[in-house]
């Protein structure tokens, strides 16, 4: 496997944990519709969370769009409404961001919530 995706995936696992010690329940990990990926589904203060995560190794600044570019919000937000059919909810919808930089052993991660919103498109 690549080091891209070992990373990426190192970067899930410590997205699941900073979340849950904020208090957000982990509803789903991978979930997948079509072609389409939901990294985390989770739930917090009766909102639903639909969270990309997202891990690098070079702090260099990115804009929202460059984080997660607008074809990727796109495959967020259908995937977000063929979630809540399959499973029956009927809650407000929140795209955030897990942003996790390494660099030279250490880690900052941040939480970028209402990163975008359904109706921006």
């Amino acid at each position: 496997m690549s080091l891209s995706y070992e990373l990426g995936k190192q970067g899930e696992k410590q997205a699941v944990a900073f979340l849950q010690e904020n208090g957000y329940s982990i509803l789903a990990l991978n979930w997948r519709y079509r072609h389409k990926e939901i990294d985390i589904v989770a739930e917090y203060k009766d909102e639903l969370h639909i969270v990309e995560v997202k891990t690098r190794t070079s702090a260099v600044w990115q804009s929202i769009d460059e984080i997660v570019g607008t074809a990727k919000q796109k495959n967020m937000i259908e995937a977000a409404d063929a979630y809540m059919q399959q499973n029956d909810i009927n809650k407000n919808v929140v795209f955030d961001i897990v942003y996790i930089l390494q660099i030279a052993g250490k880690e900052n991660i941040e939480l970028i919530q209402n990163a975008f919103h359904a109706y921006d498109f």
